[in-house]
């Protein structure tokens, strides 16, 4: 008897410990993964992204605020003392030509020194140009260099390049950016491999649908990559969503995605109040109040003396003090609304424009 029990006892305690620490490490993953997802982007600035390397040297790319290539180049900071004065000219003429005002060095293979000479440059040559530097986390940057995404959002360029465009461009939006990797890829958490891969790509797609979905997707901007995680949509909604937009140009108003085919009336409701359309024709579609509260926000402006034109894009509205002194279950039975609901539409409509990674 006991030369049965025993053994089973044995693997059904492993089992056990092994599951729970598989759920532990599911955690740690998708804990980090939110938390990187959600840093607050660095907004109107125009940055020099870095890639290190020691015999392939650093590659450079300017990019602009919207995270378009401006220009690109390598240089070499090991070596003859030439070399590294070549560098200082390359990176002094970048930074002047395209106005750059932040530098961003990824964290790999030759960061120190990378760090060191940009910090040196800063003190002396553009002692008078306001610049500053970061370090950027660079994992998964080049698994997006060589993936499908990469490819297509970039074809003119060789993986070097895309890989240090992803690098700028995690500094300017990390949300946008991260989410054309794969989860697994981007080191958040502990070694990916010794989790069951099932399990790991549920957890960690279902943190990255959660924090897109919780900051909003300007459907102007955003990528395949980025639209196909917003609820209700699929990568090939998202898809059609993208085709739309180059074919007939920007989004006006949230009414006109019924218009992209197999956008249904189903997947609208699901997914309207998730994709913003900033500078449209109305203002209330830059917010996260849903089409389908429209009216409801439309007659608590109407009482307030003000309509959708006062609302702008920013931080607080020009009535914004004045919601905050409402009483909600007063107004609420007034218009037969529900509280929560009204609380989301004052909130709304005090900051219209408020990004909530800020």
């Amino acid at each position: 008897m006991t030369r049965l029990i025993l053994p089973c006892l044995e693997r059904e305690i492993r089992r056990e410990l092994t599951e729970r620490a598989e759920a532990h490490a599911l955690t740690v993953f998708a804990r980090n993964l939110r938390n990187l997802l959600l840093q607050p982007p660095v907004r109107d600035r125009r940055v020099l992204a870095i890639d290190p390397g020691y015999k392939s040297g650093c590659k450079l790319v300017a990019l602009d605020q919207f995270g378009n290539v401006l220009d690109h180049g390598v240089v070499y900071l090991i070596g003859r003392p030439e070399r590294r004065q070549e560098a200082k000219q390359l990176l002094v003429e970048m930074i002047g030509k395209h106005q750059l005002s932040v530098v961003a060095i990824g964290n790999g293979t030759g960061c120190r020194e990378t760090e060191q000479f940009v910090a040196e440059l800063i003190a002396s040559e553009l002692k008078d140009k306001g610049v500053c530097y970061v370090i950027v986390n660079e994992a998964g940057a080049s698994v997006y260099s060589t993936s499908q995404i990469g490819r297509e959002e970039l074809p003119q360029y060789d993986a070097s390049v895309r890989g240090a465009v992803s690098i700028g461009r995690r500094l300017l939006d990390p949300l946008s950016e991260l989410v054309k990797i794969d989860p697994a890829n981007i080191g958040v958490g502990l070694y990916q491999h010794d989790v069951k891969a099932k399990h790991l790509r549920a957890s960690l797609d279902e943190v990255v649908e959660s924090c897109v979905n919780y900051v909003g997707v300007d459907v102007n901007t955003a990528s395949p990559a980025l639209l196909r995680y917003v609820s209700g949509l699929n990568q090939l909604t998202a898809r059609r969503v993208y085709e739309h937009r180059l074919q007939h140009g920007p989004f006006r108003t949230r009414e006109q995605l019924k218009e992209v085919p197999g956008f249904g009336e189903a997947t609208f409701v699901q997914a309207a109040g998730f994709l913003k359309i900033v500078n449209g024709d109305n203002p209330l579609d830059a917010t996260w109040i849903h089409p389908e509260s429209y009216e409801i926000a439309n007659r608590i402006m109407a009482r307030l003396n003000c309509t959708a034109g006062d609302l702008v894009a920013k931080d607080s509205s020009p009535f914004g003090p004045r919601l905050v002194k409402q009483d909600v279950d007063a107004l609420g039975s007034e218009l037969q609304v529900g509280s929560h609901l009204l609380r989301d539409i004052l909130a709304q409509l005090a900051r219209p424009g408020r990004d909530p990674r800020e």
